[in-house]
């Protein structure tokens, strides 16, 4: 079968490789829409550790179930799915099964969707309501980690109700995330015009980074400067979620963290309901991305993530369709 596979930084092929086959418990999947993460982006370029070539990356996904392994009931043969991509340990903490040490994520621990076919475990399969566009499928991955975000930002916040709030980056994880958040004032801290546009379009207003005074700050960029701008924009008692991946080590000063009672809190991916309920948002229109960009084939794997490694795009969502 055709897989787009990266052999190591900016070294990204469409091949043939083995068909993969469904184990006990899993199924095998022929993906219809594969979402371009920032995070993979980011692999690309050789910035994440935790991905070793060759590897088929690609974890935002949705398509047909095609084949079942043993146990598997025979319902979900044909049926169209979403899928968590996130396979905790059995050992691991409800509520928090993302966090758990041996945790593994198709398209980094195991081949991704960007592939004719992925082999899939049942229970991270999602069922889609008839006629459900597939790339809507793929976003629950992306949304699910804004309702996560949002989720325990609010419960980081001291000495009153969340009124005020606002998202630094305006990509994907940016957009989506201010989409989850409940607040009666949401901004938006963006250089691009066009995701500043988009951030504008789904109900935030500008906010200059100078303003301050905000309950709940949530950075989606993840540098040094985006960092140190979330905790400078709270009030006393407000809350930074940080869940950009940018960078890694960068001072703070933690005399001012101390002082103010600030909070810090990392958001990393999201336990099962924060999936569970993405996609319920995706599905009755409570969110989304506006008119999305239609999906590819492997061959346009390349270009893309050579274009979206270069800097900021206009182009905010890219989907393939293996």
């Amino acid at each position: 079968m055709r897989a787009l596979v990266w052999h190591g930084p900016e070294k990204l092929a469409v091949e043939e490789v083995a068909e993969p086959e469904a184990g006990p418990g899993e199924v095998l999947l022929a993906p219809e829409a594969v979402g371009v993460c920032g995070s993979e982006v980011e692999g690309y370029l050789g910035a994440q550790a935790n991905r070793t070539p060759p590897l088929v990356m690609g974890h935002e996904l949705a398509g047909r179930v095609v084949a079942l392994g043993d146990g598997v009931e025979r319902e979900w043969e044909g049926r169209r799915v979403a899928v968590n991509p996130l396979v905790a340990a059995p050992d691991a903490i409800a509520g928090i099964e993302q966090l758990a040490g041996d945790r593994q994520l198709i398209g980094v621990h195991r081949p991704g969707g960007f592939a004719e076919r992925v082999a899939v475990p049942v229970h991270r399969l999602r069922s889609l309501p008839e006629g459900a566009d597939a790339r809507l499928g793929a976003l629950a991955e992306p949304l699910a980690n804004g309702v996560h975000a949002a989720r325990i930002g609010r419960a980081g916040v001291e000495g009153g109700p969340v009124d005020r709030a606002v998202v630094i980056g305006a990509g994907t994880i940016g957009l989506v995330t201010l989409q989850a958040i409940e607040a009666g004032s949401i901004g938006v801290i963006e250089p691009h015009d066009g995701r500043r546009a988009m951030a504008v379009g789904l109900g935030a207003h500008e906010v200059a980074p100078d303003e301050g005074g905000f309950d709940l700050v949530f950075d989606a960029a993840g540098t040094p400067d985006t960092r140190r701008l979330a905790l400078r924009l709270l009030r006393p008692g407000g809350c930074a979620v940080l869940i950009g991946l940018h960078a890694d080590e960068h001072p703070i000063g933690f005399h001012d963290v101390i002082r103010r009672g600030l909070t810090i809190r990392g958001s990393y991916a999201y336990a099962d309901a924060d999936y569970d309920a993405a996609l319920a948002m995706l599905m009755d229109g409570r969110a989304g991305l506006g008119e999305l960009e239609a999906a590819q084939p492997l061959e346009a794997g390349p270009d893309a993530f050579a274009e979206l490694a270069a800097g900021p795009s206009s182009r905010l969502k890219v989907f393939l369709a293996p």
